[in-house]
């Protein structure tokens, strides 16, 4: 049975939400699910932009078939070709044989590598700057190379203002019946999704992501933006402003909040305690805005997204074969792969001998850019003990007047 959505006059979503698959990328957990976007256009020709993943190929077919209502699919517009988008492209081929495919060059290349079965004259290749009229609507190209693929572009319909945004302003998290940020309480429910999305699917690629945005806004600029109408996650259509802002955080590196996210590492519950102390003493000092995580028993996804909204970090790790504790030494490589930056970060070291977790820790962060590394460590022989406090108390003044400083 079909189930669109009108988004806005003759535009419809026809995509599908996903509730079976365990990891997205085969990475990352999805405990709320995913939607897989794409949308119709209903002018003099019909249009549709992106397809979906294999897994919702079924509800994403009957929904096509159903908003087309017996006409023919004019074109098929791909803005990025990631299989989790264009793995029914195959699918809407045999079923539209005469359909055109609109796509960027490097598109063409990937469709090919991926073995996609299409006639040369099939395809017309779009590049940045040019148009396309389909009645009514005429859309603009703009090349989004790294967001986060290569191929990646995103389209401009001028007539209504729609920007059909690709992977950009995506979203774990399946819709569920909704489709509109506005429907949602985004702020408490989707936010924390929205930031682990892009901090692990497009993390890496900040500049990019500010090179788009400055793009859009001098090619069709911010203010004739009307709806957002991402690949994953819900749609925009009021206060695109708050997206855009959280996004030029993120792209930026900057943090959304002050705040110590404290990490730790611990075997036998000692470098735990640890960390529960400096909580209890940040604390005191009036510093409310922390977070704990488990580096062994939090995925890694979640600590990047935390990481990309708190200003300050402290890892606490005990030493383990005379290095770091392999779990926290897998998240400073994650931090390092997705380009993490101006950060203010403290460290907390253990170990029964030979302690060296923090030196390490330490190489690890000069490698990042723009760290900023508090001289106030603690080192930590076994077990906190009372001579142990004084360390406590300087690190937890030190990062007490970052935060308010």
């Amino acid at each position: 049975m079909y189930n669109y959505r009108k988004v806005t006059d003759d535009l419809y979503w026809v995509g599908a939400n996903e509730h079976r698959l365990a990891l997205f990328e085969n990475i990352h957990p999805l405990y709320h699910g995913v939607s897989y976007n794409a949308y119709v256009l209903l002018d003099e020709k019909t249009v549709l932009v992106d397809t979906a993943d294999w897994a919702v190929g079924r509800q994403f077919i009957e929904n096509v078939t159903a908003v087309l209502d017996g006409r023919p699919l004019d074109y098929l517009l791909i803005n990025h070709v990631e299989p989790d988008h264009a793995a029914s492209i195959q699918e809407v081929l045999l079923r539209w044989p005469d359909v055109k495919i609109i796509t960027s060059p490097k598109a063409v290349i990937l469709l090919h590598q991926f073995g996609f079965q299409i006639d040369a004259g099939q395809i017309e290749e779009v590049r940045e700057g040019d148009t396309k009229c389909f009645g009514k609507h005429t859309v603009a190209f703009v090349s989004a190379p790294m967001v986060h693929w290569p191929e990646a572009m995103v389209t401009f319909d001028t007539t209504n203002g729609v920007l059909f945004s690709a992977d950009a302003f995506g979203s774990f998290r399946a819709l569920d019946g909704k489709l509109f940020a506005d429907e949602f309480n985004f702020d408490q429910e989707w936010i924390d999704d929205a930031r682990r999305y892009y901090t692990n699917i497009v993390g890496k690629y900040g500049p990019q992501v500010v090179a788009l945005l400055n793009k859009a806004a001098k090619a069709v600029g911010l203010d004739n933006i009307k709806m957002l109408c991402p690949l994953h996650g819900p749609v925009w259509r009021k206060d695109l402003g708050y997206i855009i802002d959280k996004y030029t955080h993120w792209a930026t590196y900057e943090p959304e909040e002050k705040g110590v996210m404290i990490v730790y590492a611990s075997m036998y519950g000692n470098t735990e305690a640890a960390a529960e102390v400096l909580a209890a003493k940040l604390a005191e000092r009036g510093v409310l805005n922390t977070r704990l995580y488990d580096v062994s028993s939090t995925h890694v996804s979640y600590l990047i997204s935390d990481l990309f909204k708190y200003s300050h970090l402290v890892l606490a790790s005990v030493t383990y074969n005379l290095g770091i504790f392999p779990p926290m030494h897998n998240f400073l490589a994650d931090m390092k792969a997705l380009n993490l930056q101006n950060r203010t970060c403290a460290i907390v070291e253990n170990g029964s001998w030979a302690i060296r977790s923090g030196s390490l820790m330490r190489e690890c962060l000069e490698c990042l850019k723009h760290m900023t590394i508090l001289d106030d460590g603690v080192t930590i022989a076994s077990s906190l003990q009372s001579q142990n406090l004084p360390e406590m108390d300087a690190l937890a003044d030190a990062l007490a007047n970052s935060i308010k400083g």
